[in-house]
């Protein structure tokens, strides 16, 4: 499930009220209510809200967390668990989530209850990154027998599918989504674009290898490793295209800039989450 301009949508009054259960410094409470209506400036022009946080400021994800963990975690929690035959899980990270259900039916009907929910807050469900599947080791068990592929979802900038372990049991895999990939590789792309004649080889092939850390870093994980290597593989050739576009005479062939890169070696891919070793 997902949000649809949820940051824009967020209701003072409401954040203001919730607020108010954890903190007593009325103080605080005064610059939190300025720094909600301290506007936004497009294009040199001023404009006052009256609902949501604003973009980037160090605050907004903070109070966005506190604002979801009562207007959708406790209610969860607290009504809808009880009223349940089946066990149900909810997983969130800012305005992206995912509900679990045994029951299918008792997933449809959440969904309804969901959206009268929201709304009751100002907020409304994304219905295009919305939806629901059937998911888990019986519907993968019953996949292998019928042969129908199983479903697939997105979360965080992962692809979550149904996977199975060596010795044939079910186990989740996830790999980097297709949309993330791609777009990973284009932002790659354009900054090696730009910075390949701001500044010296030298210095920003540092920085290079560091947006390759933090790439593993986060995508890094078990079962990941395939993409790790692709996107590290489609890196270099983008490397090596454009440093031989600094000027009208190429700077290496493939050879030179294959010697080049084991003499200054960047980061290769490595798994740093295990899931299976923890």
């Amino acid at each position: 499930m997902d949000i649809s301009k949820f940051f824009d949508t967020v209701n003072h009054k409401c954040l203001m009220e919730f607020l108010k259960n954890r903190i007593v410094d009325t103080n605080l409470l005064r610059l939190i209510s300025r720094f909600l209506k301290s506007g936004i400036m497009e294009e040199g022009v001023y404009f006052e809200t009256d609902q949501g946080t604003p973009q980037g400021g160090v605050l907004s994800p903070i109070l966005a967390n506190v604002y979801l963990h009562y207007v959708l975690d406790l209610w969860f929690e607290t009504e809808v668990i009880p009223q349940l035959n089946g066990f149900a899980g909810l997983v969130r990270y800012a305005d992206d989530f995912v509900v679990c259900f045994e029951n299918e039916k008792e997933a449809r009907i959440f969904g309804v209850a969901l959206r009268q929910r929201m709304s009751k807050f100002g907020l409304k469900i994304s219905e295009e990154k919305s939806k629901i599947i059937e998911f888990g080791r019986c519907t993968c068990q019953r996949a292998r027998k019928y042969g129908f592929k199983c479903e697939t979802f997105d979360f965080l900038g992962f692809t979550h599918f149904c996977d199975k372990t060596r010795r044939g049991k079910f186990k989740l895999g996830r790999k980097t989504s297709r949309k993330k990939f791609t777009q990973k590789m284009k932002d790659m792309n354009l900054w090696l674009k730009r910075i390949r004649n701001r500044v010296e080889l030298k210095e920003w092939w540092k920085l290079l290898g560091q947006k390759l850390l933090g790439h593993y870093l986060y995508y890094g994980m078990s079962g990941n490793f395939r993409l790790l290597r692709n996107f590290y593989h489609n890196t270099v050739r983008l490397v090596f295209k454009w440093i031989n576009r600094r000027s009208q005479r190429k700077s290496y062939n493939w050879g030179q800039f294959l010697n080049f890169i084991q003499f200054i070696p960047l980061p290769k891919p490595k798994i740093y989450n295990s899931l299976y070793n923890a």
